[in-house]
């Protein structure tokens, strides 16, 4: 998913996305605002895994939304 539709549909994926990685703050959503790296980034930081296992599980989240 590039990175222009992840930020349209921005407001429609946060509840997919609490559901996805429940340790995410109602304020980390309104930060990342669509952006894939700092969703990766977030990932990485509230789970405390490494950056190319929270990129599979972006990209497989996305992959959920097709």
């Amino acid at each position: 998913m590039n990175n222009d539709i992840t930020q349209g549909k921005w407001s429609q994926l946060h509840g997919k996305l609490k559901r996805q990685w429940g340790k995410f703050t109602d304020d980390d959503l309104s930060q990342m605002d669509g952006q894939r790296e700092y969703l990766v980034g977030k990932v990485q930081e509230r789970y405390g895994i490494a950056k190319d296992v929270a990129d599979a599980q972006v990209a497989e989240f996305e992959q959920s939304l097709r």
